[in-house]
């Protein structure tokens, strides 16, 4: 593994961060640099490079479609809260709830530095059914920080891996990347 040195200000994200709209928070979250506390206290960090938003029930690719039920129960709290699920039976994804309790939205994880792709990220920082509802404001083992310095350029280009969702939903330009 290759480590990145990353230099920060240790100051937390805190709610204030999380609670907006996700089509801000998601390009926002670019360039912050994601804590990993692990149980032998060894802590790693990353830099963000992709995220993809998903916006509520009427965005038929995110899961909050289906409306409230156990699994999506979190991202209808207030943003700053961890949504996590397992795919393909051996893949646990990381979200971060963001936006006002009762309009369910969150941003995928889809890259850090040194790791591409969900399924990697969840699996380099240990993830499992413990993290779901976790707050990041609080949390030990997870969290998010500020860099020293935030610019930076990104691009958007559409989601990826949500065939199932009809065309409008699947086309939107709602994933970020930094370029």
């Amino acid at each position: 593994m290759t480590k990145l040195s990353i230099d920060t200000t240790g100051i937390r994200l805190h709610r204030n961060f999380f609670t907006r709209d996700v089509l801000e928070v998601a390009p926002d979250l670019l360039g912050k640099v994601l804590v990993r506390q692990f149980e032998d206290n060894t802590i790693s960090r990353w830099i963000i490079t992709e995220t993809e938003a998903y916006k509520g029930e009427e965005d038929r690719a995110c899961h909050a479609s289906k409306g409230r039920t156990p699994r999506t129960e979190v991202m209808y709290r207030q943003g700053g809260y961890i949504y996590v699920y397992l795919i393909y039976g051996m893949y646990w994804l990381l979200n971060i709830v963001t936006g006002k309790r009762d309009q369910p939205q969150a941003v995928l994880i889809r890259g850090l530095s040194a790791i591409n792709g969900p399924g990697r990220i969840g699996k380099q920082l240990n993830l499992d059914q413990s993290f779901y509802e976790e707050d990041l404001n609080t949390s030990r083992r997870l969290w998010l920080e500020k860099p020293t310095q935030n610019t930076h350029a990104y691009k958007s280009s559409v989601r990826i891996g949500i065939d199932y969702a009809p065309n409008e939903w699947r086309l939107k330009p709602w994933r970020f990347s930094l370029i």
